[in-house]
């Protein structure tokens, strides 16, 4: 397993991580997300506190993984139901 260790920014702070070289991309493109939401939350509501902008920026991150848990709990769901639809077909024929 390859790790790599590399700094990643967020607001005025840079945090060591030691990753694995397939992830870095993915990392590194979350910390971007991180700190352009930090930029708009900044310039929209003309906040300068660091926590504030954290606390926000978690929030809105918190929200978004939670609509994306729902959506796929529902698509999990209507798969479950297709896959019991199409083996109660192949019951009645075999």
């Amino acid at each position: 397993m390859d790790t790599l260790s590399i700094k990643i920014k967020i607001g005025d702070r840079e945090y060591p991580m030691k990753v694995k070289a397939e992830d870095e991309a993915k990392i590194r493109r979350a910390g971007k997300l991180i700190n352009d939401k930090l930029k708009r939350y900044r310039e929209e509501f003309g906040l300068d506190d660091r926590q504030d902008l954290l606390a926000m920026v978690a929030f809105d991150c918190m929200v978004e993984a939670m609509e994306a848990n729902e959506v796929s709990s529902e698509d999990s769901e209507q798969i479950s139901a297709t896959l019991s639809t199409i083996n109660n077909q192949l019951k009645s024929i075999l």
